[in-house]
């Protein structure tokens, strides 16, 4: 596992700035920087150009600006190119006769891939996995597979929770852009630990360190090497293509002009910064006050599940540089309530939509809209689901505990059980009643208030019972008449039996 490579910062200064000799930045702007050895090389290749740049004692944010993250990243190539397979040149064909495709991908991947760099050169790891999520999700952070993988480096849940992806109905960190590049990097570096090999390492991302294991054991076992190569007799295709794929696209970003590709400029610089938050407010709003679209501001912040983004310590919100600094100045105007939405608990399996709608003075329609409940399904006792706040009480913010454990569990919506009245004859109990109807006798006591182990005679008694046993169920009163009738009919049914036979026999002769 390559070490992480602690390089000292340096402020992050644009040319306008210079100009007028400003010689720090604001707190809005975030301490942004960039490592010390990118900063060394970029230098190099600036003074390559212009020597008189040597005296200059800020030459290193100058050039900064002149080089854009394409060349950063072709600066930090690592991993071995994959020779001798056949893969690559099919996917690097693929690619490169898809010029729509790729202008399309490197545009969404402009607002994230200055961070992805950042974070690679931070720890050592080579600048190329920085194109995974061109693969992955084609930089699309709220894809989803049909594996239920989701996010820019699309993770399982299961594999998103290992890494300490937060999955509940409030957000989804596989999606967030810095959580789940941190969770990624890590994931990766802990895969080549394992194997000592980038090519194996992504393999291992694909299908699973388990499986890469399993083969390398394979293909030992069979005499052969245990390279990317030799191991992909014993991969599915999905895996076989992957590292491919990657090296196929690095193909492209090396060298754009061989395959008639013009890449997108992205500068090298943050596209965004992040924003505490500590206080419950609206996407809806926070886009306003931000003044930035929705589209975009989803973009940078598609962890957030509902229209509402719980505040806490540690919540961010992702906003362009300049957008970041209105935000700022408009929430410090804003004199109104920052979140419309607040949290309630179903306690009671019966507490139905309807009733929690009119509770919080609005329709079924918008608690199932803003919880995402389908038609003709009810919610499960333990629920948790968004409501508007009432106005003019006093409702506070969602907690962090809440939000880290509320779950929704919905149900067909059909009627379990049926409402029956019973009238207590003489020889009924609680025992014999509770078998009959298939319920227990706290449930007796509990539908009709009783505390007693007695009942009386004639008394009336509420019953909820299984709509099966309903169906079967036949009051006490009734059991005689019924078993006499079922004598008659039986009586009746054998004589015609009788007569139809004689008629046979009658017929035959």
């Amino acid at each position: 596992m390559p070490r992480a490579d602690f390089k000292v910062p340096f402020k992050l200064v644009t040319a306008s700035i210079f100009l007028l000799g400003i010689s720090s930045i604001s707190h809005a702007a975030s301490d942004l920087s960039l490592p010390y050895s990118y900063s060394s090389w970029a230098q190099d290749a600036a003074l390559q150009n212009d020597p008189s740049l040597a005296n200059d004692p800020l030459s290193e944010f100058v050039v900064a600006s002149d080089v854009d993250v394409w060349a950063r990243i072709r600066k930090g190539f690592a991993i071995p190119d994959l020779v001798d397979n056949q893969l690559v040149i099919n996917q690097t064909i693929w690619y490169s006769s898809r010029p729509d495709y790729i202008g399309r991908t490197t545009k969404r991947a402009s607002l994230y891939l200055y961070h992805v760099v950042e974070e690679l050169e931070k720890r050592g790891m080579p600048t190329e996995l920085a194109l995974l999520p061109f693969i992955e999700s084609a930089f699309n952070p709220q894809a989803y597979s049909t594996a239920k993988a989701a996010g820019m480096w699309q993770f399982i849940p299961s594999t998103g929770l290992d890494f300490n992806l937060k999955q509940n109905m409030f957000k989804d960190e596989r999606r967030s852009v810095l959580a789940s590049t941190d969770a990624a990097l890590t994931y990766l570096q802990r895969l080549y630990g394992m194997f000592g090999d980038w090519q194996l390492a992504l393999a291992a991302y694909n299908w699973g360190e388990g499986s890469v294991q399993r083969a390398i054991k394979k293909a030992e076992a069979a005499g052969v090497g245990t390279d990317f190569n030799s191991l992909s007799a014993y991969m599915p295709a999905e895996t076989k293509n992957y590292v491919p794929k990657l090296q196929a696209v690095k193909n492209i970003i090396a060298t754009p002009d061989a395959y008639g590709i013009s890449l997108l400029k992205v500068d090298n610089q943050p596209y965004f910064v992040s924003v505490a938050k500590t206080r419950d407010i609206d996407v809806k709003l926070a886009a306003q006050l931000a003044e930035l679209p929705m589209d975009e501001f989803k973009a940078l912040n598609p962890q957030f599940n509902r229209p509402v983004i719980t505040g806490s310590s540690n919540t961010q919100i992702l906003l362009p540089q300049g957008n970041a600094e209105k935000f700022k100045i408009n929430l410090a105007k804003w004199s109104h309530a920052l979140s419309s939405w607040t949290a309630h608990k179903i306690t009671n399996a019966r507490e139905r939509i309807e009733t929690v709608a009119a509770k919080f003075h609005t329709t079924p329609q918008v608690i199932r809209e803003v919880n995402n409940i389908p038609p003709k399904m009810v919610l499960k006792a333990g629920s948790t689901i968004l409501v508007p706040r009432i106005e003019g009480t006093a409702q506070k913010d969602i907690t962090q505990e809440v939000a880290d454990n509320a779950r929704l569990a919905m149900a067909p919506d059909a009627p379990d059980s049926k409402r029956i009245h019973v009238t207590v004859k003489k020889q009924d109990s609680f025992t014999s009643i509770a078998n009959r109807y298939k319920v227990t006798i706290a449930q007796i006591k509990n539908w009709n208030n009783l505390r007693g182990d007695k009942l009386a005679h004639g008394q009336k008694l509420e019953l909820h019972i299984p709509f099966r046993t309903a169906s079967k169920a036949k009051p006490a009163a009734s059991s005689r008449k019924q078993v006499s009738n079922n004598s008659k009919s039986k009586t009746v049914a054998t004589k015609a039996s009788i007569v139809t036979a004689q008629s046979n026999r009658a017929i035959i002769k």
